[in-house]
Protein backbone atom coordinates (compact mmCIF):
# COMPACT_ATOMS: atom_id res chain seq x y z
CA UNK A 1 0.00 0.00 0.00
CA UNK A 2 1.52 3.47 -0.90
CA UNK A 3 1.83 6.10 1.51
CA UNK A 4 -0.36 8.38 0.27
CA UNK A 5 -3.08 5.71 0.78
CA UNK A 6 -2.10 5.30 4.28
CA UNK A 7 -2.72 9.20 4.96
CA UNK A 8 -6.66 9.33 4.59
CA UNK A 9 -7.58 10.66 7.41
CA UNK A 10 -11.31 11.93 6.74
CA UNK A 11 -14.00 11.16 4.63
CA UNK A 12 -15.94 13.63 2.21
CA UNK A 13 -19.94 12.12 1.13
CA UNK A 14 -21.84 13.49 -1.89
CA UNK A 15 -25.37 13.34 -0.54
CA UNK A 16 -27.61 12.88 -3.84
CA UNK A 17 -26.77 9.66 -5.75
CA UNK A 18 -24.15 8.93 -3.31
CA UNK A 19 -26.23 8.19 -0.23
CA UNK A 20 -29.46 8.88 -0.81
CA UNK A 21 -31.65 7.20 -4.06
CA UNK A 22 -32.44 10.84 -5.41
CA UNK A 23 -32.55 9.62 -8.83
CA UNK A 24 -35.98 7.93 -9.12
CA UNK A 25 -37.76 10.85 -7.80
CA UNK A 26 -36.24 13.52 -9.78
CA UNK A 27 -36.98 10.83 -12.68
CA UNK A 28 -40.57 11.03 -11.59
CA UNK A 29 -41.21 14.76 -10.83
CA UNK A 30 -39.67 15.54 -14.49
CA UNK A 31 -42.33 13.39 -15.94
CA UNK A 32 -44.62 15.07 -14.25
CA UNK A 33 -44.14 18.46 -14.74
CA UNK A 34 -42.45 17.97 -18.62
CA UNK A 35 -45.88 16.58 -18.73
CA UNK A 36 -47.77 20.12 -18.44
CA UNK A 37 -45.84 21.36 -21.21
CA UNK A 38 -46.61 18.30 -23.09
CA UNK A 39 -42.99 16.91 -23.12
CA UNK A 40 -42.44 13.66 -22.53
CA UNK A 41 -39.33 13.10 -20.27
CA UNK A 42 -37.45 9.94 -21.36
CA UNK A 43 -34.19 10.19 -19.37
CA UNK A 44 -31.72 11.21 -22.17
CA UNK A 45 -30.74 13.93 -20.16
CA UNK A 46 -29.84 12.28 -16.95
CA UNK A 47 -26.45 12.01 -17.72
CA UNK A 48 -26.17 15.91 -18.06
CA UNK A 49 -28.42 16.70 -14.71
CA UNK A 50 -26.43 14.33 -12.63
CA UNK A 51 -24.29 16.13 -10.08
CA UNK A 52 -24.70 19.33 -11.43
CA UNK A 53 -26.27 22.47 -9.33
CA UNK A 54 -30.19 22.56 -9.14
CA UNK A 55 -29.21 26.01 -11.83
CA UNK A 56 -27.66 23.97 -13.96
CA UNK A 57 -29.76 20.92 -13.89
CA UNK A 58 -33.27 22.73 -14.71
CA UNK A 59 -31.15 24.75 -17.60
CA UNK A 60 -30.36 21.41 -19.43
CA UNK A 61 -33.84 20.35 -19.78
CA UNK A 62 -35.59 23.58 -20.86
CA UNK A 63 -33.12 23.64 -23.33
CA UNK A 64 -33.17 20.22 -24.29
CA UNK A 65 -36.92 19.95 -24.74
CA UNK A 66 -37.51 23.73 -25.28
CA UNK A 67 -39.80 25.01 -23.30
CA UNK A 68 -41.44 28.12 -23.12
CA UNK A 69 -40.53 29.03 -19.57
CA UNK A 70 -36.97 30.25 -17.80
CA UNK A 71 -34.38 28.34 -16.35
CA UNK A 72 -35.98 30.53 -13.38
CA UNK A 73 -39.36 29.61 -13.64
CA UNK A 74 -38.78 26.42 -14.23
CA UNK A 75 -37.06 26.15 -11.13
CA UNK A 76 -39.89 27.82 -8.88
CA UNK A 77 -42.17 25.57 -10.69
CA UNK A 78 -40.01 22.26 -10.00
CA UNK A 79 -38.29 22.95 -6.22
CA UNK A 80 -41.71 22.74 -4.39
CA UNK A 81 -42.50 18.99 -6.13
CA UNK A 82 -39.37 17.95 -4.86
CA UNK A 83 -39.33 19.40 -1.53
CA UNK A 84 -42.95 17.19 -1.25
CA UNK A 85 -41.23 13.76 -2.21
CA UNK A 86 -38.15 13.95 0.29
CA UNK A 87 -39.93 12.44 2.45
CA UNK A 88 -39.85 9.10 0.69
CA UNK A 89 -36.30 9.17 -0.81
CA UNK A 90 -33.95 6.01 0.42
CA UNK A 91 -30.91 5.41 1.30
CA UNK A 92 -28.74 4.01 -0.84
CA UNK A 93 -27.91 -0.24 0.01
CA UNK A 94 -24.80 0.17 1.83
CA UNK A 95 -24.97 3.54 2.88
CA UNK A 96 -26.37 3.09 6.43
CA UNK A 97 -23.86 0.82 7.08
CA UNK A 98 -20.81 3.10 5.81
CA UNK A 99 -21.87 5.80 8.14
CA UNK A 100 -22.99 3.92 10.64
CA UNK A 101 -18.92 2.26 10.40
CA UNK A 102 -16.86 5.50 10.34
CA UNK A 103 -18.60 6.91 13.06
CA UNK A 104 -17.82 3.64 15.00
CA UNK A 105 -14.30 4.08 14.58
CA UNK A 106 -14.23 8.17 14.97
CA UNK A 107 -13.17 8.59 11.34
CA UNK A 108 -14.44 12.29 10.22
CA UNK A 109 -16.88 12.85 7.92
CA UNK A 110 -18.14 15.48 6.40
CA UNK A 111 -20.92 16.35 3.52
CA UNK A 112 -20.57 18.46 0.49
CA UNK A 113 -23.52 18.66 -2.08
CA UNK A 114 -24.34 20.88 -4.94
CA UNK A 115 -27.80 21.46 -3.94
CA UNK A 116 -28.68 24.57 -1.52
CA UNK A 117 -27.76 24.24 2.14
CA UNK A 118 -31.53 23.98 2.94
CA UNK A 119 -32.05 21.64 0.93
CA UNK A 120 -29.48 18.89 2.30
CA UNK A 121 -30.74 19.77 5.57
CA UNK A 122 -34.51 18.82 4.82
CA UNK A 123 -33.53 15.49 2.87
CA UNK A 124 -31.19 14.47 5.50
CA UNK A 125 -34.08 15.27 8.17
CA UNK A 126 -35.63 11.82 7.29
CA UNK A 127 -32.60 10.04 8.05
CA UNK A 128 -31.99 9.22 11.86
CA UNK A 129 -28.88 10.21 12.93
CA UNK A 130 -27.52 11.09 9.23
CA UNK A 131 -26.85 14.42 10.34
CA UNK A 132 -25.36 14.10 13.57
CA UNK A 133 -23.03 11.96 11.97
CA UNK A 134 -20.91 14.68 9.98
CA UNK A 135 -18.76 16.95 11.32
CA UNK A 136 -19.18 19.48 8.77
CA UNK A 137 -22.22 20.20 6.18
CA UNK A 138 -21.63 22.21 3.17
CA UNK A 139 -24.10 22.63 0.33
CA UNK A 140 -23.79 24.58 -3.03
CA UNK A 141 -25.03 27.58 -2.02
CA UNK A 142 -21.98 28.51 0.59
CA UNK A 143 -19.78 28.39 -2.13
CA UNK A 144 -19.11 30.42 -4.76
CA UNK A 145 -19.04 28.05 -7.68
CA UNK A 146 -20.55 24.09 -7.05
CA UNK A 147 -18.87 21.29 -8.82
CA UNK A 148 -16.96 20.68 -11.67
CA UNK A 149 -15.08 23.50 -9.33
CA UNK A 150 -13.08 21.72 -6.60
CA UNK A 151 -14.13 25.20 -3.97
CA UNK A 152 -16.55 22.86 -2.10
CA UNK A 153 -14.40 20.46 -1.56
CA UNK A 154 -11.45 22.25 -0.08
CA UNK A 155 -13.86 24.15 2.06
CA UNK A 156 -14.64 21.08 3.58
CA UNK A 157 -11.19 20.01 4.11
CA UNK A 158 -10.17 23.43 5.73
CA UNK A 159 -13.27 23.34 8.38
CA UNK A 160 -12.30 19.57 8.69
CA UNK A 161 -8.97 20.94 9.79
CA UNK A 162 -7.46 18.69 7.59
CA UNK A 163 -4.91 18.95 4.42
CA UNK A 164 -6.70 17.85 1.56
CA UNK A 165 -4.15 15.15 0.33
CA UNK A 166 -5.58 13.40 3.24
CA UNK A 167 -9.18 13.61 2.36
CA UNK A 168 -10.84 10.55 0.33
CA UNK A 169 -13.89 11.65 -1.67
CA UNK A 170 -16.82 9.12 -2.42
CA UNK A 171 -19.14 10.45 -5.18
CA UNK A 172 -21.78 9.03 -7.97
CA UNK A 173 -21.36 12.12 -10.65
CA UNK A 174 -18.39 13.28 -12.53
CA UNK A 175 -18.50 16.41 -12.14
CA UNK A 176 -18.27 15.61 -8.28
CA UNK A 177 -15.24 13.41 -9.73
CA UNK A 178 -13.75 16.05 -11.26
CA UNK A 179 -13.92 18.12 -8.29
CA UNK A 180 -12.30 15.71 -6.05
CA UNK A 181 -9.38 15.46 -8.19
CA UNK A 182 -8.76 18.49 -9.27
CA UNK A 183 -8.77 19.49 -4.86
CA UNK A 184 -5.66 16.93 -5.12
CA UNK A 185 -7.91 14.22 -3.28
CA UNK A 186 -8.26 10.32 -3.33
CA UNK A 187 -11.61 10.00 -5.14
CA UNK A 188 -14.01 6.86 -5.10
CA UNK A 189 -16.59 6.60 -8.08
CA UNK A 190 -19.82 4.79 -7.15
CA UNK A 191 -21.62 5.72 -10.76
CA UNK A 192 -24.91 6.03 -10.74
CA UNK A 193 -25.55 5.80 -14.24
CA UNK A 194 -25.70 1.93 -15.06
CA UNK A 195 -22.82 1.08 -17.73
CA UNK A 196 -21.01 4.38 -17.87
CA UNK A 197 -17.64 3.50 -15.44
CA UNK A 198 -15.80 4.02 -17.99
CA UNK A 199 -16.94 7.61 -17.93
CA UNK A 200 -15.33 8.23 -14.82
CA UNK A 201 -11.37 7.06 -15.08
CA UNK A 202 -9.84 9.94 -13.75
CA UNK A 203 -11.07 8.51 -10.00
CA UNK A 204 -8.97 6.42 -8.07
CA UNK A 205 -10.84 3.80 -8.01
CA UNK A 206 -14.76 2.69 -9.64
CA UNK A 207 -16.88 0.48 -7.61
CA UNK A 208 -20.09 -0.75 -8.28
CA UNK A 209 -22.11 0.52 -5.28
CA UNK A 210 -21.35 1.08 -1.38
CA UNK A 211 -21.80 -2.80 -0.63
CA UNK A 212 -18.32 -2.92 -2.48
CA UNK A 213 -16.29 -0.23 -0.56
CA UNK A 214 -12.69 -1.77 0.65
CA UNK A 215 -11.95 0.74 3.63
CA UNK A 216 -8.39 -0.63 3.96
CA UNK A 217 -7.09 0.18 0.13
CA UNK A 218 -7.28 3.44 1.75
CA UNK A 219 -5.71 2.77 5.35
CA UNK A 220 -8.96 3.05 7.09
CA UNK A 221 -10.80 0.36 9.68
CA UNK A 222 -12.00 -2.11 7.62
CA UNK A 223 -15.27 -3.33 7.71
CA UNK A 224 -15.77 -6.76 9.74
CA UNK A 225 -19.28 -7.55 8.48
CA UNK A 226 -18.47 -9.98 5.58
CA UNK A 227 -19.24 -13.69 6.87
CA UNK A 228 -17.40 -16.48 4.74
CA UNK A 229 -17.30 -14.75 1.25
CA UNK A 230 -21.02 -13.41 1.82
CA UNK A 231 -22.81 -9.92 3.33
CA UNK A 232 -25.66 -10.52 5.31
CA UNK A 233 -28.47 -7.62 4.64
CA UNK A 234 -31.77 -6.62 5.45
CA UNK A 235 -34.41 -9.39 3.76
CA UNK A 236 -36.28 -8.23 1.00
CA UNK A 237 -38.91 -10.58 -0.76
CA UNK A 238 -39.76 -10.46 -4.02
CA UNK A 239 -42.33 -12.98 -5.91
CA UNK A 240 -43.98 -13.82 -9.18
CA UNK A 241 -44.72 -16.40 -11.96
CA UNK A 242 -41.66 -18.32 -13.51
CA UNK A 243 -42.13 -16.57 -17.45
CA UNK A 244 -39.71 -18.36 -19.08
CA UNK A 245 -39.04 -21.63 -17.21
CA UNK A 246 -35.22 -22.38 -18.03
CA UNK A 247 -34.21 -19.49 -19.71
CA UNK A 248 -32.38 -18.92 -23.09
CA UNK A 249 -29.07 -18.48 -21.22
CA UNK A 250 -29.35 -21.09 -19.27
CA UNK A 251 -29.51 -24.24 -22.07
CA UNK A 252 -26.11 -22.56 -23.20
CA UNK A 253 -24.33 -21.98 -19.96
CA UNK A 254 -25.85 -25.46 -18.41
CA UNK A 255 -27.20 -23.65 -15.45
CA UNK A 256 -30.80 -24.02 -15.25
CA UNK A 257 -31.71 -20.68 -13.66
CA UNK A 258 -35.84 -19.62 -13.75
CA UNK A 259 -36.86 -16.49 -15.29
CA UNK A 260 -38.86 -14.38 -12.71
CA UNK A 261 -41.10 -11.94 -14.08
CA UNK A 262 -40.22 -8.46 -12.86
CA UNK A 263 -43.65 -6.49 -13.57
CA UNK A 264 -44.35 -4.56 -11.05
CA UNK A 265 -41.08 -4.73 -9.56
CA UNK A 266 -38.57 -2.08 -11.42
CA UNK A 267 -38.95 0.37 -8.31
CA UNK A 268 -37.80 -2.48 -5.79
CA UNK A 269 -34.91 -3.78 -8.42
CA UNK A 270 -33.80 -0.33 -9.26
CA UNK A 271 -32.78 0.09 -5.27
CA UNK A 272 -30.16 -3.37 -5.53
CA UNK A 273 -26.93 -2.52 -7.22
CA UNK A 274 -26.43 -5.05 -10.31
CA UNK A 275 -25.15 -8.46 -8.78
CA UNK A 276 -25.37 -11.56 -7.02
CA UNK A 277 -27.30 -12.29 -4.09
CA UNK A 278 -28.37 -15.42 -2.43
CA UNK A 279 -31.68 -16.93 -0.05
CA UNK A 280 -34.46 -19.32 -0.11
CA UNK A 281 -36.65 -19.59 -2.87
CA UNK A 282 -40.22 -21.10 -2.31
CA UNK A 283 -42.57 -22.63 -4.85
CA UNK A 284 -45.72 -23.60 -3.05
CA UNK A 285 -46.30 -27.18 -4.26
CA UNK A 286 -42.26 -28.55 -4.09
CA UNK A 287 -41.03 -26.51 -1.28
CA UNK A 288 -38.51 -24.42 -0.17
CA UNK A 289 -34.57 -24.36 -1.67
CA UNK A 290 -31.57 -22.65 -1.22
CA UNK A 291 -30.81 -20.10 -3.91
CA UNK A 292 -28.55 -17.93 -5.68
CA UNK A 293 -29.28 -15.28 -8.33
CA UNK A 294 -27.90 -12.46 -10.63
CA UNK A 295 -29.29 -8.88 -10.93
CA UNK A 296 -28.67 -7.12 -14.02
CA UNK A 297 -28.96 -4.46 -16.69
CA UNK A 298 -31.54 -6.08 -19.61
CA UNK A 299 -29.77 -4.84 -22.99
CA UNK A 300 -33.43 -4.77 -24.43
CA UNK A 301 -34.57 -1.57 -22.31
CA UNK A 302 -31.72 0.31 -23.04
CA UNK A 303 -30.32 -0.43 -19.24
CA UNK A 304 -33.39 0.87 -17.51
CA UNK A 305 -35.01 -2.15 -16.33
CA UNK A 306 -32.76 -4.63 -14.35
CA UNK A 307 -33.66 -8.13 -14.60
CA UNK A 308 -33.02 -11.23 -11.90
CA UNK A 309 -32.34 -14.96 -12.45
CA UNK A 310 -32.45 -17.04 -9.81
CA UNK A 311 -30.77 -20.08 -9.74
CA UNK A 312 -32.85 -23.10 -7.12
CA UNK A 313 -30.55 -24.94 -5.95
CA UNK A 314 -31.97 -28.29 -6.61
CA UNK A 315 -31.97 -30.73 -9.22
CA UNK A 316 -35.93 -30.29 -10.76
CA UNK A 317 -36.95 -33.39 -13.35
CA UNK A 318 -39.20 -30.48 -15.38
CA UNK A 319 -39.70 -26.95 -16.13
CA UNK A 320 -42.08 -24.90 -13.52
CA UNK A 321 -43.73 -22.64 -15.99
CA UNK A 322 -46.41 -20.39 -14.57
CA UNK A 323 -45.82 -21.67 -11.28
CA UNK A 324 -45.43 -18.53 -8.38
CA UNK A 325 -42.08 -18.26 -7.26
CA UNK A 326 -41.46 -16.17 -4.05
CA UNK A 327 -38.01 -15.22 -3.19
CA UNK A 328 -36.37 -14.21 0.22
CA UNK A 329 -32.99 -12.33 -0.88
CA UNK A 330 -30.72 -12.60 2.43
CA UNK A 331 -26.77 -11.94 1.32
CA UNK A 332 -24.78 -10.48 -1.04
CA UNK A 333 -22.00 -12.04 -2.73
CA UNK A 334 -20.92 -9.83 -5.25
CA UNK A 335 -21.07 -7.27 -7.96
CA UNK A 336 -21.78 -7.44 -11.56
CA UNK A 337 -18.62 -8.45 -13.99
CA UNK A 338 -17.84 -9.20 -17.23
CA UNK A 339 -15.38 -12.48 -18.35
CA UNK A 340 -13.34 -12.92 -20.73
CA UNK A 341 -14.69 -16.02 -21.57
CA UNK A 342 -17.57 -18.21 -21.69
CA UNK A 343 -15.46 -20.97 -19.78
CA UNK A 344 -14.58 -18.42 -16.64
CA UNK A 345 -18.23 -17.22 -16.36
CA UNK A 346 -19.20 -20.95 -15.82
CA UNK A 347 -16.73 -21.24 -13.24
CA UNK A 348 -17.72 -17.74 -11.24
CA UNK A 349 -21.32 -19.35 -11.40
CA UNK A 350 -20.31 -22.23 -9.58
CA UNK A 351 -17.80 -20.63 -7.07
CA UNK A 352 -21.18 -18.29 -6.61
CA UNK A 353 -23.41 -21.90 -5.74
CA UNK A 354 -20.56 -22.94 -3.67
CA UNK A 355 -20.45 -19.67 -1.00
CA UNK A 356 -24.38 -19.64 -1.33
CA UNK A 357 -25.18 -23.48 -0.42
CA UNK A 358 -21.68 -23.22 2.26
CA UNK A 359 -23.57 -19.90 3.80
CA UNK A 360 -26.96 -20.84 3.75
CA UNK A 361 -26.23 -23.72 6.33
CA UNK A 362 -25.35 -20.95 8.86
CA UNK A 363 -28.06 -19.87 11.41
CA UNK A 364 -28.19 -16.18 10.71
CA UNK A 365 -28.93 -17.40 7.20
CA UNK A 366 -30.67 -21.06 7.71
CA UNK A 367 -33.22 -19.22 9.81
CA UNK A 368 -34.87 -17.34 7.13
CA UNK A 369 -35.98 -20.45 5.24
CA UNK A 370 -39.03 -21.10 7.52
CA UNK A 371 -39.96 -17.07 6.30
CA UNK A 372 -44.03 -17.52 6.60
CA UNK A 373 -43.46 -15.08 2.72
CA UNK A 374 -41.64 -18.86 1.22
CA UNK A 375 -44.88 -20.59 2.16
CA UNK A 376 -47.74 -18.80 1.13
CA UNK A 377 -49.73 -19.14 -2.68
Amino acid sequence: MSVAKKLIRCVILDLDGTLLNTDGIVGNVLKVLLGKYGKEWDGRETHKIIGTTPFEAAAAVVQEYELSCSTIEFLSEIAPLFSDQWCNIKALPGANRLIKHLKSHGVPMALASNSPRQNVEAKISYHDGLKNSFSVIIGGDEVRTGKPSPEIFLEAARRLGIEPSSCLVIEDSIPGVTAGKTAEMKVVAVPSLPKQSHLYTAADEVINSLLDLQLEKWGLPPFEDWVEGTLPLDPWYIGGPVVKGFGRGSKELGIPTANLSTKGYSDLLSEHPAGVYFGWAGLPARGVFKMVMSIGWNPYYNNKEKTIEPWLLHDFNENFYGEELRLVIVGYIRPEANFPSLESLVAKIHEDRRVAERALDLPSYSSFKNDSYLRSS
